[in-house]
């Protein structure tokens, strides 16, 4: 599986963007998670820890189009560091408003600015590489390599910021997590060589998501987002109520590790079958892997069963932004890219919502039957409007 990677990082200036990128990442899988374990830490809710997390998401899911939009008509770096700089201040306002007892209110207005300010480095990587790799047959391998990136943050991040939440202090997550941002997403910016040019002459008109492909994944996306969002609220109250609460990271990890070994796999493969169809396919198999999870009451045995339902993840992710790749004009690719991960947020926003409403009435085996209808949503809505799917460019 190693072959299709070699030479990806042979270009000047790409190991930067890569190892910058992967640490500013880090909070992706921790920042919600944090959230959750600090505000269930002081309320003893998990209704009102999902509220919270759900208003970070939606601000983000908001402002990543006009984020992905000034990105591409002003350039990465001039957007990135302000934004940074205004997320830092925000998530520290969050923890001290929790930190001395302000009211309830302040955490979800903090958390507006927080998530609106988040910046979505992992679109504007894929962005470097699509400028590098333009009309390459090894872009492939390329986004392969970043869902599988995304993938070891999601495996290390929810056990890092449980540990640091439940074994040093409720806030240790959130700071590591600040760090990570801070730290990663200005060294990305300092790596100008690599920075896709500004069309300055060109008028940035319309919206990718005027593009019926477009707008039918970022429904796919939405309804994946609800699975992601709804899984980690749920999990987390899972391993609590089994009296396991320091392994809902592991559990978390196990999913994410499920879709990391799929990455690297699908991503070493020459693929025949179009991207249409390994995306409705990857879809099925998503479907499929996540019917046991709401069948099951040990810890054990959960773990083994969320690597298996996360192994389609990554060939669906990294298929959909293959196909954004392909319908989107190249002047408006970061903000093309950016509607999934808008998408994404607000399905997560949603799953967490509904996730902390159904654990705390049902429990959380029987909460687990929001994300296994969120699957199926997704491949209803896949299948339904595959034929916007089809692109012009030959598959590689």
């Amino acid at each position: 599986m190693v072959g299709p990677y070699r030479g990806l990082f042979s270009a000047p200036g790409v190991k930067g963007f890569v190892i910058a990128g992967f640490v500013g990442r880090m909070p992706m899988s921790m920042l919600g998670l944090g959230i959750i374990l600090l505000v269930k830490a002081l309320t003893d809710s998990f209704a009102m820890a999902g509220a919270v997390a759900a208003t970070v998401n939606v601000s983000y899911a908001v402002a990543a189009p006009l984020t992905g939009r000034l990105v591409d008509r002003f350039g990465q770096a001039r957007v990135i560091v302000p934004l940074t700089m205004a997320h830092g201040t925000a998530l520290t306002g969050l923890m001290l408003c929790a930190q001395f007892g302000a009211p309830a209110w302040s955490l979800f207005a903090t958390g507006v600015v927080a998530g609106a300010s988040v910046v979505s480095l992992g679109s504007l990587v894929r962005a470097r590489w699509s400028h590098l790799l333009a009309g390459s047959a090894r872009l492939h391998a390329a986004f392969s390599f970043e869902s599988v990136a995304d993938e070891v943050v999601f495996v290390a991040g929810p056990a890092l910021v449980t540990a640091l939440a439940t074994m040093i202090n409720p806030y240790a997550g959130l700071i590591v997590a600040l760090t990570c941002t801070i730290a990663g997403t200005l060294a990305f910016a300092m790596q100008r060589g690599t920075e896709p040019p500004v069309n300055r002459g060109e008028r940035h008109s319309g919206s990718p998501i005027t593009i019926p492909g477009v707008a039918l994944l970022s429904c796919v996306f939405l309804a994946m987002g609800a699975v992601f969002g709804s899984v980690d609220l749920i999990t987390v109250a899972f391993a609590e109520e089994h009296g396991a609460k320091a392994a809902a990271g592991l559990l978390l990890a196990a999913f994410a590790g499920g879709s990391l070994v799929s990455g690297l796999w699908y991503g070493a493969r020459q693929w025949k079958l179009s991207l249409r169809g390994r995306f409705v396919r990857a879809l099925g198999v998503f479907a499929v892997g996540l019917t046991p999870i709401a069948l099951i009451g040990d810890v054990r045995v959960m773990a083994p069963a969320l690597f298996l339902a996360g192994l389609a993840i990554s060939p669906t992710i990294i298929t959909g932004y293959t196909l954004i790749e392909r319908l989107v004009p190249a002047r408006l690719l970061t903000e093309g890219m950016s509607w999934v991960s808008t998408a994404v947020g607000f399905g997560v926003a949603l799953g967490a919502w509904a996730g902390g409403r159904l654990t705390d009435a049902f429990g959380a085996s029987d909460a687990y039957g929001f994300s296994f209808a969120c699957a199926i949503l997704a491949v209803i809505i896949g299948i339904g409007g595959s034929a916007w799917l089809r692109t012009p460019v030959p598959q590689q």
